[in-house]
């Protein structure tokens, strides 16, 4: 591998390690497709990762699951050869429902079953408790109401987000 490539599958790995959405391994994988002119088998791929076959197929399905690679049939070769998507907005909808929109829904969810195990309890812990669940309750509604609204690619209502727990002023009036 040239130069200029390697610096970026390295460095979408080294991004990627971090992200808690792709591993590094993918990440590489996923920049070496994205520079290649062309699709590259499973063999190809491995030796210039120099990584396993098996280590490198394991990883491209769940690239492939992704939405982030697909295959691409070669003309007189009946093995599985791989290209990058080039479509992103198409591969964040996919990361958004199937990563982060979970995750919200699970927080969701909790806030829900614990308002409901505070039922009607009154004292001065329980309004705490409750004003506090309202709050993350309510920012995590609007945050599901925006992914849907931007996998439907319409605009993400980011000030919404900010209204809905308002900023507490630190000391010398700057924002937290």
């Amino acid at each position: 591998m040239d130069r200029s490539t390697a610096i970026f599958v390295d460095g979408l790995g080294a991004a990627a390690a971090t992200s808690g959405i792709l591993t590094q391994q993918q990440a590489r994988i996923f920049a070496l497709l994205y520079l290649h002119d062309g699709p590259l088998s499973l063999a190809e791929i491995a030796a210039e990762l120099e990584q396993s076959k098996s280590n490198v197929s394991i990883n491209i399905r769940a690239l492939v699951d992704w939405h982030l690679v697909r295959r691409k049939p070669v003309a007189g070769s009946r093995k599985d050869h791989y290209v990058a998507a080039t479509d992103f907005f198409r591969a964040m909808q996919e990361i958004f429902e199937r990563r982060f929109r979970w995750t919200v829904r699970q927080v969701r969810a909790v806030v829900d079953d614990t308002e409901e195990a505070l039922g009607s309890a009154r004292g001065a812990q329980e309004r705490f408790v409750k004003e506090r669940l309202a709050a993350m309750g309510g920012f995590f509604r609007v945050l599901d109401a925006g992914i849907g609204l931007f996998l439907q690619g319409e605009a993400f209502p980011a000030e919404q987000l900010r209204n809905v727990v308002p900023l507490r002023r630190r000391r010398g009036g700057s924002e937290s």
